[in-house]
């Protein structure tokens, strides 16, 4: 999966939505999906919020930043999160390219859940749980890395297993493609995947990712270093690409932190 440093983590389930203002942002219908790290097949159609075809909405003035796609949303962890991102995170194949995990204890996601509201005041990173029509949390997506001047954040993202193959990741990346690109400022989206893992780089690709090479010794797994594949998706690949015809509601008001325009 495409989940390094700080995105190799997990969380939670969401609070309620207060909104007020509302500002609307075009895109075409969306497609059928594309494979996924961790080998997800994507067809992020759904029947939530948005609805009708490519339409994204912005709606200001709320406690808690959610991001809806057709059948999945984005939204900040709570601590009663962290029995189900243990259950997700303990799973040997799901953390096997990341450095860290698999969770083993109960404190390790209460720790991570502890930690977000600083590092997202920060602006050093803005994760959110996936999660189903349930509330129920799937997986982590989140953007960290911000380079103010340059205009560029780095996306990472992690799906349980039973996850796998169900069009969540391709639907995950349409949401935070969305949201940093419209509503931050982001006009660099930068990725990496572990030059081992073959079924993350085809799915980047299969996004609308480009491939632009291979940074040795670059990421630390305890005491090996790994190298690992980039990748980049620019502001205007993005605006012809499957993932901006996804159908996108933003719902509250992004960090400040994370605004560069």
């Amino acid at each position: 999966m495409d989940a390094y440093g700080p995105f190799a983590t997990t969380r939670g389930v969401s609070p309620a939505i207060r909104a007020s203002s509302i500002v609307r942002v075009t895109s075409a219908a969306p497609p059928p999906g594309a494979p996924a790290p961790g080998g997800e097949r994507a067809t992020a159609r759904g029947d939530a919020a948005g609805s009708g075809g490519g339409a994204a909405e912005v709606r200001g003035d709320a406690a808690e930043l959610v991001v809806r796609g057709p059948r999945l949303a984005l939204r900040y962890a709570t601590p009663a999160d962290a029995p189900r991102l243990l259950e997700l995170a303990s799973d040997p194949l799901v953390t096997r390219f990341f450095s860290w995990g698999p969770y083993t204890s109960i404190e390790q996601p209460d720790a991570y859940i502890a930690s977000l509201p600083a590092r997202r005041a920060a602006g050093d990173l803005l994760e959110f749980v996936i999660v189903d029509g349930e509330d129920t949390p799937i997986g982590v997506t989140g953007l960290s890395e911000l380079a103010r001047r340059d205009r560029r954040a780095t996306v990472g993202s992690w799906l349980g297993r039973a996850a796998w193959g169900t069009g969540a990741n391709f639907e995950s990346k349409a949401m935070v493609a969305a949201l940093a690109f419209e509503h931050l400022g982001v006009g660099r989206l930068t990725a990496w995947a572990n030059t081992r893992n073959g079924r993350s780089q085809r799915a980047l690709e299969r996004v609308g990712f480009r491939r632009e090479g291979v940074l040795r010794a670059w990421h630390r797994h305890g005491d090996e270093m790994h190298d690992v594949v980039i990748f980049a998706l620019l502001r205007a690949a993005w605006e012809d690409s499957a993932l901006r015809a996804v159908a996108v509601t933003v719902e509250g008001a992004p960090p400040p932190a994370f605004v560069l325009a």
